[in-house]
């Protein structure tokens, strides 16, 4: 049995903006699955469902599973492993989770209402994320603090962000590690330093002390 690298996109996104993740996985020797899910049309919940229907099945020969996020795939691993947690569930890293909502859903939802998570991830009480319980699971959250778009960064009220989600508001009650890398909300899974992070993360339960 070996063990097995789950990877989950963010919002918008592929499994190819995974790619990078993957190929270092596989170097590595892990068995890699790279879901690819609907994230502008379904819910969270919904998500979370197919997973288990998807994906789920396929982990039990697994000696460990992992799972590699990205943004909303945080936040979709969460509800997974709140309503079936897996017995062989090893370490999970987190990059750029809106885990308290984020302050850029809560004025696009406005907008963009079709995109049914948007409604979902917001820093409101009625946010999904800061529904679910704390982490019962070794977590490591790795956050972003290079905003590149101008608009995005002034409905952050000049707190520190990726441009998408405040580096406060990826942190999650129970997590076991947390680093905050110079990188933006979209480049976070395709950069060097981030990748070394994830796989220390996942060697070791905790984050190297330099990118």
């Amino acid at each position: 049995m070996s063990e097995t690298v789950v990877l989950l996109h963010g919002l918008g996104r592929t499994s190819a903006s995974m790619l990078p993740l993957a190929i270092a996985a596989r170097r590595r020797g892990y068995r890699v699955i790279n879901w690819c899910y609907r994230s502008k049309t379904r819910s969270i919940a919904e998500n979370a469902d197919a997973f288990a229907k998807q994906v789920a099945p396929r982990l039990a020969s697994a000696s460990r599973v992992h799972f590699v996020t990205h943004s909303l795939g945080g936040i979709v691993v969460r509800r997974f492993l709140a309503t079936q947690p897996l017995p062989n569930l090893g370490r999970v890293v987190m990059l750029a989770p809106p885990n308290g909502g984020s302050e850029v859903a809560d004025v696009m939802q406005q907008w963009l209402k079709p995109v049914r998570p948007l409604r979902e991830l917001g820093t409101n009480d009625d946010s999904t994320p800061r529904a679910l319980p704390p982490a019962q699971f070794p977590v490591g959250v790795i956050a972003g603090s290079r905003s590149h778009i101008p608009l995005f960064a002034q409905w952050m009220h000049g707190v520190p962000n990726d441009g998408v989600v405040s580096v406060e508001r990826t942190k999650l009650e129970g997590m076991k590690d947390f680093v905050v890398l110079h990188r933006t909300h979209t480049c976070l899974p395709w950069a060097p330093d981030a990748i070394r992070q994830v796989f220390s993360f996942l060697a070791n339960e905790r984050f190297t002390a330099a990118a």
